[in-house]
């Protein structure tokens, strides 16, 4: 047992040191920390690469086209302006109070499919445009979009790290998406009750690039009388050009509804029947992420000149007016899925190899049975193990899936159902998101933030939604409900 836990902690470490001080991309550190890991457990170096690429390839089966799909239909809300007809329902719903609220859901729900990081660029100049015009500082444009789109990133499937987790746990994936979507809901809700009026007392003014103006960052009434002019004199246009809000919710609504419609079916229904069968099929994550994709190709071609546009801003001039317009959905917009969705899908791959190497390791049982036999609520060990590995490597998807292939054998021991321990590692992976994470970066530069500031209204407020959340899921665990 003793040497299992300092070759574990020494391999996480090392993990840590690769990839922050050496600048080692997660992908390579992964995969020699996962051969020093094996080795270092006594297995061979033939049997340690046999591990590595049973767990890389079975993740890959898990996942893959699912993180392709998504990646598409990233592609395809990106291009037809799905973000700014969503944005735009939320400010017409919140009727000018509480604006930062209307970035903040839109990414809350557009983060479901599509890649947390792809959707903070999206809706930086919506979020900034909006604080420019109703004088709301940055600091809470920030602290509320970024936890909308990290909260669903991390509890809500078929995003990579909570999908590759309900699978490796074996948990019924519409529970886990229906849910996760409850639990994230009440801790954006909560954060948002207990922060906001932290985040207004310190100003912060957006970038200039989003607001085509000059180099002050100052307000200005003329420039906001002009960009308010602007705004009320294209409505109509907004209305002609981009979808309504449920053609734009559509293709992100009807995956997630195909998902958890299997789960109920297989709960509920009689097997063989031929709506169980239906359900469960149009259920599978696969069928389900392709539908979307479909309606989302379908909308393409409803809003043909907004995809052309956002194409040829995209491609650098290989897109024209007279490229035909399949090409673009099946041949463009795959290539850039590709291109965003490879990374994603590499990194949550070889975090499988690397938990494969720690699951199978016959001294996991033990360290089941000791940790399961401590005063810890069994909720909690799942949350804590991917809290810490959360702040340590900065990865959602690497912390859950490493602390899944930890928490695998403990299952039996810990009396939790496998829905409850994916949303309680879900919740651990939101807490201490600061300097060693992608989103945290992303979120400064295109937000206006100093890396002080965003310590403030990045790390405070994902890691109070993510103890609101593992409240949420205890309670919810003590009634019997997952």
């Amino acid at each position: 047992m003793g040497t299992f836990l300092i070759v574990l902690l020494v391999s996480l470490l090392l993990l840590i040191f690769m990839i922050l001080k050496l600048k080692v991309h997660p992908v390579l550190a992964m995969f020699i920390v996962a051969i020093g890991m094996g080795v270092g457990f006594g297995n061979t170096l033939l049997d340690t690469m046999g591990l590595i690429n049973e767990g890389f390839g079975t993740t890959l089966t898990g996942i893959g086209i699912t993180i392709i799909l998504g990646a598409i239909l990233a592609m395809g809300i990106q291009d037809i302006r799905a973000t700014d007809a969503i944005s735009h329902f939320f400010n017409k719903l919140f009727k000018g109070k509480n604006l930062e609220l209307a970035p903040a859901l839109t990414g809350f729900f557009v983060s479901i499919p599509v890649f947390s990081d792809v959707t903070m660029i999206l809706l930086a100049p919506v979020a900034s445009k909006i604080a420019y015009l109703k004088k709301i500082s940055m600091s809470t444009m920030t602290a509320f979009t970024g936890l909308g789109l990290v909260l669903t990133h991390g509890l809500v499937p078929p995003t990579p790290g909570i999908l590759a987790t309900a699978i490796t746990l074996k948990a019924e994936l519409g529970f886990v998406v229906f849910w996760g979507l409850i639990v994230s809901l009440i801790s954006f809700f909560g954060t948002w009750l207990l922060l906001r009026k932290w985040t207004e007392k310190e100003f912060i003014a957006p970038l200039d690039k989003f607001l085509g103006k000059g180099e002050s960052t100052d307000y200005n009434p003329e420039v906001a009388a002009t960009l308010e002019t602007s705004a009320a004199t294209s409505k109509n246009e907004l209305k002609a050009s981009t979808p309504s809000f449920f053609l734009a919710f559509l293709p992100i609504l009807l995956p997630v509804l195909f998902i958890a419609s299997a789960s109920f079916a297989n709960a509920l229904l009689e097997e063989g029947t031929w709506l169980h069968t239906l359900l469960v099929t149009l259920g599978d994550k696969t069928v389900a992420l392709f539908s979307g994709v479909l309606v989302v190709m379908f909308l393409g071609f409803m809003y043909k000149q907004n995809v052309y546009s956002s194409s040829m801003k995209e491609s650098n001039g290989e897109i024209n007016q007279s490229t035909p317009f399949l090409y673009i959905l099946v041949e463009t917009w795959v290539t850039r899925a590709l291109i965003v969705g490879i990374l994603p899908l590499l990194i949550t791959a070889m975090s499988g190899a690397m938990g494969n190497i720690i699951k199978t390791n016959e001294m996991v049982d033990k360290l089941a049975t000791s940790v399961a036999s401590t005063n810890i609520l069994p909720i909690f060990l799942p949350y804590l193990i991917a809290l810490v590995l959360m702040s340590a490597v900065g990865s959602m998807t690497m912390s859950a899936l490493t602390t899944a292939a930890i928490v695998v054998p403990m299952m039996p021991l810990l009396g939790i159902s496998p829905v409850a321990a994916t949303l309680s590692i879900g919740a651990g992976t939101l807490a201490i998101s600061h300097l060693n994470n992608s989103g945290f970066w992303i979120l400064i530069k295109f937000f206006n933030l100093t890396t002080k500031q965003g310590f403030k209204y990045i790390t405070v407020p994902t890691l109070i939604a993510s103890i609101i959340a593992i409240i949420t899921i205890t309670i919810i665990n003590s009634f019997g409900l997952i």
